[in-house]
């Protein structure tokens, strides 16, 4: 198979879809691999790197889309990309198309086949290809609150773990899945008054188990959200439905309860965020305040950290896209139920169900695909 990976094109965006070892890999299993020159510019991956693993460098995105027959990539496809895709070519990268209707309009009217990294599944009803950069993104939520929180960018002027004779921040992770945890896991190792909210007791009691007297959890209902998120200096966003919207938890009406200069971190903001007044934004204007609360929201949130989350990004979505490239992707998928749930759009088709619940559109089980 032809595979191509690009240069990201999203604001601050320096991941790319394969690293040199991975084109080694596909090269090693006979696959021919076009890589748009300074694709790995990002990670330090430069040009003579992907070429002595067995790639092909090419000059631009554009003949990358034209001769590929699959596009491995980080980012949802931006719409000059969308708008090179051509029917049965395959798209293997992060969609997130719920809250995203017009990306959804064009790779249906692509015709292409699109497989999303963040409904792949495992057997224990996990995310494997979002997990590593939820593990991220949970971890530098804490970084990007506590910097937030410095005086000179708008917050409290309060520091996460205080000092002795000063009480630490208080922080409220709402979520205590992947970034809920790692989230949590940052905040209390660096001195911080952590309470994490969840609605499963099974989650709850792991929770508790692992961090002890190092962080609190509290179950998530109405009153105990509002009353932890009014208390809190620090809130992090942390609740995902795979593939579907986020449930906004966190109204306006609340930011009123909350102190003047606190911080709100929506990791959720791929999927719509989880804050009522969550607007998405970019490395380069990473924070906007509404009423004296700070958000901090941006969409790529692992891209900052570029060398790390690619190479944990590689490391699990490298095995699907061999056997996609070894198999044809109908066979790939026929022989995979989880990589299978990753299909959200065929031939002109939402494949996903919660993406065509979320955009109100026609619904096509995945299973149709394989014929």
């Amino acid at each position: 198979m032809i595979v191509g990976t690009v240069r990201e094109i999203k604001n601050h965006e320096y991941r790319v879809g394969l690293t040199p070892e991975s084109v080694h890999e596909l090269t090693a299993h006979g696959h021919q691999v076009l890589v748009e020159t300074g694709a790995g510019d990002g990670i330090g991956a430069h040009d003579s790197l992907y070429a002595k693993a067995g790639g092909e460098i090419v000059p631009s995105a554009r003949e990358v889309f034209a001769a590929a027959e699959m596009i491995v990539k980080v980012k949802e496809p931006q719409a000059e990309e969308r708008a090179m895709l051509r029917p049965g070519q395959i798209l293997y990268t992060y969609l997130h198309l719920a809250p995203d209707p017009e990306q959804t309009r064009d790779l249906i009217a692509s015709g292409a086949t699109c497989i999303a990294y963040e409904t792949v599944s495992d057997d224990h009803g996990g995310l494997p290809l979002l997990k590593p950069m939820s593990q991220v993104a949970g971890r530098m939520a804490i970084q990007a609150g506590a910097t937030a929180l410095e005086k000179a960018n708008g917050g409290r002027g309060v520091l996460l773990g205080g000092v002795p004779g000063v009480l630490p921040a208080k922080v409220c992770v709402i979520g205590g899945g992947v970034v809920g945890f790692n989230a949590a896991q940052m905040a209390a190792g660096l001195g911080a008054d952590v309470t994490i909210l969840d609605r499963s007791p099974e989650v709850l009691e792991k929770l508790g188990i692992y961090f002890e007297a190092r962080a609190k959890t509290r179950f998530s209902n109405r009153a105990n959200l509002a009353e932890c998120v009014a208390d809190a200096d620090l809130v992090i966003g942390a609740v995902l439905i795979p593939g579907a919207a986020a449930p906004k938890l966190v109204t306006a009406d609340m930011l009123k309860t909350m102190k003047k200069g606190a911080v709100l971190v929506d990791v959720a903001i791929d999927q719509g965020g989880c804050f009522e007044t969550s607007h998405a934004t970019t490395h380069a204007e990473p924070t906007y305040v509404v009423d004296g609360i700070v958000h901090y929201c941006v969409a790529n949130m692992p891209g900052a950290v570029a060398r790390t989350s690619t190479y944990a990004l590689n490391n699990v979505t490298l095995p699907h896209a061999l056997r996609i490239a070894d198999l044809g992707w109908k066979e790939a998928l026929r022989s995979d139920p989880h990589l299978l749930a990753g299909l959200n759009v065929w031939n002109g088709k939402v494949t996903y169900q919660a993406v065509a619940q979320a955009l109100d559109l026609p619904y096509t089980p995945a299973q149709e695909a394989l014929g």
